[in-house]
């Protein structure tokens, strides 16, 4: 009977594995992947109900934190807290150049760079644009009537694809690859600027490097903005591209009506909704836009054969995504 008895149990255990690879067999049926199908509709459809299954399965992850939240909230307690995403920029490789708020030694570099005249507003920003192939004499002439910077425009087949930016007397100069141009009159609903000084913000120079380059780019702009023009320039590092965007402020005025406490709206002596105006800001783009990419930053004005450059980019530097320079 022992036997038997065992024998039955052996039986009814292998039975439940069997039922348990079964279902594991069926499941691995239904989660077909897009890549095994060949048919490119029925491709495109596994792939679109997979996308909602996913969307759906967030959802309900974000309805349960909510509602623990909330939970947390009603019973005097501190509610979980929320999970940061992990991102190329959060979890970038650590760097010795990052430029400290107590870093006494690099306020006063900056006493005595290229760029303290100007920043000091001691000399206005003069500059001189050109696509002219470079040379010793635009330097000459830039010189003699005084500009303070050189901007010259690369092109290749009449588009532009670098630029060379070079501080006047004594540099420096900065080699820049120039992308994703998209001028004004390509630009949807963009803006008409005014003759108005711009605000400029840099956002994410952090480093040494990137801290001179914002120095740089700083040195361009005139250092008393008129904030009546309501035009704003922005240079935004991410990931070592520097992202160029020009907009102006636009206020609007908007009507908003108004409710009371329980939610219903307020109305007037004669019945009619109370209507109250509010006023909206936004930004208008007004263009250009591109991108740029720094290259090398050397010493003095441009001087290919020469020249002592203080950074260089290289290839095998590029041995990581979350190795960044500015």
């Amino acid at each position: 009977m022992g036997g038997k008895r065992k024998k039955g149990e052996s039986e009814g255990m292998e039975g439940d594995n069997d039922s348990k690879n079964n279902n594991k067999k069926m499941k691995q049926k239904s989660e077909i992947l897009p890549s095994s199908v060949k048919n490119k509709e029925k491709r495109s459809a596994v792939h679109a109900k997979l996308k909602h299954q996913k969307k759906v399965e967030k959802r309900k992850k974000l309805k349960a934190r909510d509602a623990a939240e909330k939970r947390a909230l009603e019973l005097g307690e501190e509610p979980a807290p929320k999970q940061i995403p992990r991102t190329i920029e959060n979890t970038r490789e650590a760097d010795e150049t990052v430029c400290m708020p107590d870093d006494e030694e690099l306020f006063a570099g900056n006493d005595a760079d290229e760029f303290s005249s100007i920043l000091k507003r001691d000399r206005t920003p003069k500059i001189l644009i050109t696509t002219c192939r470079f040379n010793s004499t635009i330097v000459e002439y830039a010189n003699n009537k005084e500009f303070t910077s050189i901007i010259v425009v690369h092109t290749n087949r009449r588009e532009p694809d670098a630029l060379l930016i070079i501080g006047l007397p004594d540099g420096p100069t900065a080699h820049f690859k120039l992308s994703s141009l998209v001028l004004r009159k390509d630009i949807k609903n963009h803006g008409n600027p005014t003759s108005h000084m711009p605000e400029l913000v840099l956002n994410n120079f952090t480093t040494r490097l990137g801290h001179r380059i914002g120095r740089l780019i700083q040195s361009l702009f005139p250092q008393d903005p008129n904030f009546r023009g309501r035009r704003v320039v922005t240079f935004h590092n991410q990931r070592d591209f520097i992202f160029f965007r020009h907009h102006r402020y636009v206020f609007e005025t908007k009507e908003s009506k108004q409710s009371d406490s329980k939610g219903k709206k307020a109305k007037d002596a004669k019945g009619e909704s109370i209507a109250k105006e509010k006023v909206v800001a936004r930004l208008q783009e007004c263009g250009p836009r591109f991108t740029l990419k720094l290259v090398s930053l050397q010493h003095g004005t441009f001087d290919t054969k020469g020249g002592e450059y203080e950074w260089v980019h290289k290839p095998e530097m590029d041995t990581s995504r979350r190795r960044f320079f500015l």
